[in-house]
């Protein structure tokens, strides 16, 4: 039996991750709507088996099985066992040994189409986020200033006329003596 299209298992999975099966219950409910079955009207000994056989599959698969799945596993085994037996032990007994299953099956599908509705809706901060802004801590931005070209021209000749006026100048050391200085600090204290 092949894996059916929808079945992902991760690489290095070490437990049952399957996409479409979140538990026994599931695969069980896909198996018989593959078959397009009534619940009420389950073929158990058909159903058993390929279930055992999804299992054996997950096995192959190195898989670490939930203990839910073999337990369902066994369940199924014993329906299918005890419908192997006599009808009327079974009918004085319990009854047909498949009610309990039909109606663990009929709970999970409704608790499952209702999770599912429940899931389309909107919910709040997860199909929206609200986004507060705070202006006044926002830096205001001033609009460009309105520039001329006849504007652009008179700074560009300013920005040169400041360029020329302060252009280099080599300052060059007067060399004086000793002497003219002395000199000259006398004329100054005669004077």
């Amino acid at each position: 039996m092949e894996a059916p299209k929808d079945l992902y298992i991760p690489p290095e999975a070490l437990e049952v991750c399957l996409e479409t099966f979140e538990g026994p219950l599931d695969l069980l409910l896909y198996l018989i709507k593959k078959q397009n079955l009534d619940i009420l009207d389950i073929p158990i000994a058909g159903i058993t088996k390929q279930y055992m056989t999804y299992i054996d599959m997950m096995q192959e698969l190195k898989l670490e099985l939930a203990a839910e799945y073999l337990l369902m596993a066994a369940m199924l085994a014993e329906i299918k066992s005890r419908m192997l037996l006599p009808h009327k032990k079974i009918e004085e007994e319990e009854g047909d040994p498949r009610a309990e299953l039909v109606r663990r099956l009929q709970e999970y599908e409704r608790y499952k189409k209702v999770a599912e509705g429940i899931e389309k809706l909107p919910r709040m901060d997860r199909d929206w986020h609200e986004l507060i802004v705070d202006f006044k801590k926002l830096p205001s931005l001033k609009p460009p200033p309105t520039v001329q070209l006849e504007m652009i021209v008179k700074a560009f000749a300013e920005v040169m006329h400041r360029i020329e006026v302060t252009a280099i100048h080599e300052i060059r050391r007067d060399s004086l003596s000793v002497r003219d200085r002395m000199s000259r600090v006398l004329s100054f204290s005669n004077g």
